[in-house]
């Protein structure tokens, strides 16, 4: 998997703009007074890896061993930081804006791989750069741009070992496959359809006497995957009797009532449009054009990156189809898109004809750019207004609860994030992250009071719309409610700390 020869500088620049816009993001709120995340779920990276540097153990409660970490990777990445002594938000901030620039880095050495001889890669790169829901995550805490430049380099592995003989490559490729699987559960899946696609283009391997060496090959490769995969996989099965961890379960239980309620077809159109938002619906036609020319060469390992980005919206329109957040869950697969649009983009305009057709395809690629430009503005507002509900609404009451709760309270609560990181306190968590017990009835909220009560809880902290039916029982009664004015023009409500007496 030899790096493609020229126009990197221009790929290593796309990548800077990346690192530089994630950074910006982060500075933005800054400067706005709000220094947390735009997600709760960004706490509970944090909380995880300070506890693994302080106690040794992979708990999110200290002394409770949990497997509710979906990106273990992340979360070692975030707990080096924990243990050079670095504060947590200079190094998370840093860290994630360069798995932005990665992000645009692997992009330009896909499409390279896709259109050599177009010498666009550096377009793709760019446009990773500033598409803004690619810096969104890269500021988010969370692992999302680390997972798109791991997948994306596993399709772009693919797409070189399809010519490529040496074992080492193979057992490089499998390992590259295990880290992406460390960093979300779904990494198996570029993985998986690589190696089928390996499988269909190198059928020689098979048929003209060499079963042998692509056995070894394709051994290796495996044994990478797994030297990686089977301690991650045996540690979740001690924590909890499941080789996933507790969220993968946990987050399609919670939304199996959307899952049955919408018809399919609307899922699929909701999951797949949240990422057009902005000037990705610009490069469609680009798309179009580039499908054609991998189409025309009969490069059907071209179409790779598509096959990756068609089936992980089927597969989350049909078991976890929730758009909230800008799409969060979808944010990946983004560069899958941008690696065709781009560069197809490019090729539109290099071969128009006639003056009509030169001044349209011209004027399409500068409006695409000038609108995920301007979307790089928009996200940036919306990254503020993400981060100034989580700082206060959960951080908030996080806070509030650390200093008015005994230090052996017992506190049940919907986000866990915040509430961990700064209280410390033992929680039973109504979402089954940390708490898997809730799972088979993670919505019926009659089993669930009974169950916290079980477990000693004292407090309850949620959104009072969450669960309507338990914070209306008379034992339930409000101490606490955030009055920020933010969530609420959001069309929510604000955070309540409930006693239960």
């Amino acid at each position: 998997m030899r790096w493609p020869k020229g126009s990197d500088r221009g790929i290593l620049a796309a990548a800077v703009v990346g690192v530089a816009g994630a950074l910006a993001y982060v500075g933005y709120a800054a400067a706005q007074g709000y220094s947390g995340f735009p997600l709760d779920d960004g706490w509970i990276h944090q909380t995880y890896a300070r506890n693994l540097v302080e106690t040794g153990a992979w708990a999110y409660v200290p002394g409770e061993v949990s497997a509710g970490s979906t990106a273990p990777l992340w979360t070692l990445v975030l707990a080096l930081g924990y243990a050079l002594g670095v504060p947590f938000r200079v190094w998370t901030a840093v860290v994630g804006g360069l798995s932005s620039g990665a992000v645009a880095v692997v992009a330009g050495w896909v499409a390279r791989r896709l259109f050599p001889s177009l010498g666009v890669g550096w377009v793709a790169a760019l446009a990773c750069a500033l598409e803004w829901h690619l810096l969104w995550a890269g500021a988010s805490g969370m692992e999302t741009a680390l997972f798109a430049a791991l997948a994306l380099a596993v399709l772009g592995g693919a797409l070189a070992l399809a010519r490529d003989e040496r074992p080492w490559a193979w057992l490089g490729w499998g390992l590259l496959g295990g880290a992406a699987f460390l960093t979300r559960p779904e990494g198996l899946l570029p993985l998986g359809l690589g190696g089928a696609c390996l499988l269909a283009a190198r059928r020689a391997d098979w048929t003209q006497g060499s079963r042998g060496a692509a056995l070894k090959r394709y051994g290796l490769a495996a044994v990478g995957f797994l030297a990686l995969a089977v301690p991650y996989l045996a540690f979740n099965w001690k924590a909890s009797g499941a080789i996933l961890p507790n969220t993968f379960y946990a987050k399609q239980a919670e939304y199996r009532e959307v899952a049955e309620a919408v018809p399919w077809l609307v899922r699929l159109m909701r999951v797949a449009g949240v990422q057009f938002v902005g000037g990705m619906a610009l490069l469609v036609p680009g798309m179009v054009a580039a499908w054609r020319e991998v189409g025309r060469r009969r490069d059907w390992m071209g179409f790779l990156p598509l096959l990756w980005w068609a089936a992980t919206v089927v597969l989350y329109a049909t078991r976890l189809p929730v758009t909230y957040q800008h799409g969060r869950y979808e944010m990946p697969v983004i560069p899958a898109l941008l690696v065709y649009g781009a560069p197809g983009t490019a090729l539109l305009a290099a071969r128009a004809k006639g003056p009509a057709g030169r001044i349209l395809t011209r004027a399409l690629a500068l409006a695409a750019c000038a609108v995920m430009a301007a979307f790089v503005a928009v996200g940036a507002r919306a990254y503020l207004a993400d981060v100034r509900i989580i700082d206060t609404e959960m951080v908030d009451v996080a806070r509030y609860l650390d200093r008015n709760t005994p230090p052996d309270a017992v506190i049940a609560v919907h986000d866990i994030g915040a509430v961990g990181y700064f209280t410390r306190r033992r929680l039973v968590d109504l979402a089954g992250l940390v708490s898997p017990e809730v799972v088979p009835f993670i919505r019926d909220e009659g089993r669930l009071y009974e169950y916290i009560r079980a477990r000693g809880a004292s407090y309850l902290v949620t959104f009072p719309s969450w669960y309507p039916q338990m914070t209306a029982r008379p034992d339930v009664v409000m101490i606490y409610q955030t009055r920020a004015p933010w969530a609420v023009l959001a069309g929510g409500d604000n955070m309540a700390v409930y006693r239960l007496r």
